[in-house]
């Protein structure tokens, strides 16, 4: 089993940047690939930012630009640098862990609600 947990959300002013983080633990593999998704009331659920076990980054095409995903194998986290924010950023964001047979773990959430 996987645990994840988010930190990190709050309310910011546009233009404003905030740093998500999500702490995994339980059974972790090198080989996992993390993501952020976020889901805003209306709306789908949307890929933000994934990181390869590798390194390698795919970004929605909203935040590229703004946003930054990294990883820290040795402390088993994920991180999102979120900056030049914006009202439409407003969301619950989710991490995601998945494993290369492709089962997906989630966190509960945070809220990031972006309004001046």
């Amino acid at each position: 089993q996987v645990q994840l947990e988010e930190s990190g959300g709050g309310s910011v002013q546009p233009g404003g940047s905030l740093r998500l983080s999500c702490a995994a633990s339980g059974s972790i593999f090198s080989s996992d690939s993390m993501a952020w998704y976020r889901q805003a009331p209306g709306n789908q659920r949307e890929l933000v930012a994934a990181i390869t076990s590798g390194g390698s980054t795919n970004y929605g095409d909203s935040v590229k630009g703004r946003f930054t995903i990294s990883r820290d194998n040795a402390k088993n986290t994920v991180y999102l640098q979120m900056n030049s924010l914006k009202p439409e950023d407003t969301a619950v964001y989710k991490c995601n862990l998945r494993r290369v047979y492709g089962t997906n773990y989630w966190g509960k959430g945070t809220l990031v609600t972006v309004s001046s």
